[in-house]
């Protein structure tokens, strides 16, 4: 309070968004000329503490700096605008039906919300960056471990039957927690299991992927957004004596920096960072290569978690690696990402109306490939799920 009050004309604070929900009250109480939202995608969810207190600032001019302006749907781009221009796009429930649910009313959003528009992409502003390759390796499953993961899944879909259809959000919050586990499983058998002993076949393509890139001298970004898989991939890596930097969540600031450092100066090839924790505001342009464990449900997240090394002061090509079960719910969540790639792109040239995903479509991922291993495979999973 009394570094606020203490503020003269021309003074710059720099607050972070967890300041700003504690300070809110005193933050609020003063009439800023300028107020300036980096990484604005933070007040994305208007249910958050943090976007009420984004809202409740008071400012003669306000900008939103932010590289993924939608995340997930269209309301992301009101939370926004409720914060640039409060009122121009009318209540959250009006601008729903208005915009999001009439198909015919697309072109007067981009009219409305294009004046206000500053738009830098990457091609434009940094042509002079080295070229970037994306690619995605399909992995096989060992039949026992398909085996627990076909039956998980037929688990799965068995509980969400039985769930209650009365209550639509709790119903969904089941469904989700169902996939999570899936998803686990694609990483690891013990992160949605922990008494078993399966392997894993992601872990291992995953080692076998980071010895060519060593034996190469290549350095190397692994993302993962689960903390636990993380811990799993600690284990491989010290028991071959590989260095490597670790960042997640709870490192705490001067650690982190020092690791950064570290990286940055070549003493160690491979930085493992969750996916949220590490995957904006970090330079890590000492990385050739960026390794994605596993897919999160928008590439717009993983896009930004790559260019930590895709970025101005590379010189180097760098090269994105997705590592991908096949035959499993990572290869549906992949294919929802081309329309996701898109979202962003269509809505600002005014061609894009989207909702959130359905029960129905959730319940599509979780679904049968209608494909199946050898038969003296399909004899053993048959004999493991009974």
């Amino acid at each position: 309070k009394e570094l606020i009050e203490s503020l003269n004309p021309l003074d710059v604070l720099i607050c972070s968004y967890s300041l700003l929900q504690q300070e809110e009250t005193h933050l609020a109480e003063k009439s800023w000329q300028m107020i300036v939202l980096d990484e604005a995608q933070a007040i994305k969810n208007t249910t958050t503490k943090r976007f009420q207190a984004a809202i409740r600032l008071k400012g003669t001019f306000k900008l939103a700096l932010t590289g993924t302006p939608i995340e997930n749907h269209g309301e992301e781009i009101w939370s926004l605008f409720r914060f640039i221009a409060p009122g121009l796009l009318g209540s959250l429930e009006s601008f729903r039906k208005r915009f999001l649910e009439d198909t015919s009313k697309k072109a007067s959003l981009k009219s409305l919300i294009n004046m206000f528009i500053l738009r830098r992409t990457k091609s434009v502003v940094l042509q002079e960056l080295p070229s970037r390759t994306d690619q995605t390796l399909l992995i096989d499953m060992e039949p026992e471990e398909f085996a627990f993961y076909e039956a998980l899944r037929r688990d799965a879909l068995k509980k969400v039957s039985s769930f209650d259809n009365t209550n639509t959000g709790h119903r969904k919050l089941h469904i989700l927690a169902e996939m999570t586990k899936l998803r686990q499983a694609c990483c690891h058998p013990q992160l949605a299991k922990k008494e078993i002993s399966l392997p894993s076949s992601k872990l291992k393509a995953f080692s076998h992927l980071v010895d060519d890139l060593l034996e190469n001298n290549h350095q190397a970004l692994v993302f993962s957004q689960y903390v636990s898989y993380l811990n799993l991939v600690r284990e491989t890596l010290d028991n071959k004596n590989i260095s490597y930097q670790y960042l997640d969540g709870s490192t705490p600031a001067e650690i982190r920096k020092k690791q950064v450092q570290a990286f940055q100066e070549g003493q160690s090839p491979l930085f493992l960072l969750s996916l949220k924790a590490g995957g904006s505001g970090l330079n890590l342009t000492a990385a050739d290569y960026v390794i994605h464990l596993d897919p999160w449900w928008n590439p717009a997240v993983e896009d930004q978690a790559s260019d930590r090394a895709h970025r101005l002061g590379q010189t180097r090509p760098v090269t994105i690696y997705r590592l991908i079960m096949k035959n499993t719910i990572e290869e549906r969540i992949l294919e929802l990402h081309k329309a996701k790639r898109d979202l962003a792109e269509e809505l600002l040239d005014g061609t894009h109306v989207t909702t959130k995903l359905s029960e129905e479509e959730l319940l599509k991922l979780m679904g049968d490939f209608g494909s199946t291993p050898s038969s003296q495979d399909k004899t053993k999973l048959q004999k493991k799920v009974a």
